[in-house]
């Protein structure tokens, strides 16, 4: 298992893995394939286990205004078959030790259980307009003391 950049062939394989990954939902395909070619500024890393996509994650942009605060942390994704065996994990730890990550607030809606155990707490500050009450919004490095709705990269917008 090898965690690496994927290389603009392997697009095309992050969309297919996105959608097998994500049977019900054509939603985060739809998004990275958008980013791709929007030339959209993301840290993104697959986990390639011979020579297939297992595993993906992507941080893109977190906005205060038009000003840049951090990232946003999605989608991350494991293949049916291969998760509850860590690999998500891995690939999460890998991704918050590379430099373009380490340093910056990271902004993620997802499951606070899961997210916990990467050091993300549970934030009232921003405000995510996707998630009512915060519930699922958690944040490491967050320093937020004003009130405001934490922005997101257009592709994140009513098209997707």
């Amino acid at each position: 298992m090898k965690i690496r950049k994927p290389t603009q062939e392997m697009h095309s394989k992050v969309s297919g893995f996105l959608n097998s990954a994500f049977p019900k939902s054509k939603t985060e395909a739809r998004l990275v394939e958008q980013f791709h070619d929007n030339d959209t500024p993301i840290h993104e890393w697959v986990c390639i286990h011979i020579k297939k996509v297992i595993a993906y994650i992507a941080f893109s942009n977190a906005y205060n205004g038009d000003q840049v605060c951090g990232l946003h942390l999605a989608p991350l994704a494991v293949a049916p078959k291969f998760q509850h065996q860590g690999i998500g994990s891995q690939l999460l730890k890998f991704a918050l030790r590379q430099e373009s990550i380490k340093k910056s607030p990271l902004f993620v809606l997802g499951e606070p259980k899961f997210y916990r155990r990467f050091g993300f707490e549970s934030c009232t500050l921003p405000i995510c307009s996707f998630d009512k009450n915060n519930r699922h919004f958690s944040a490491i490095r967050n320093t937020t003391t004003t009130r405001f709705i934490i922005g997101y990269e257009p592709e994140f917008g009513p098209g997707l």
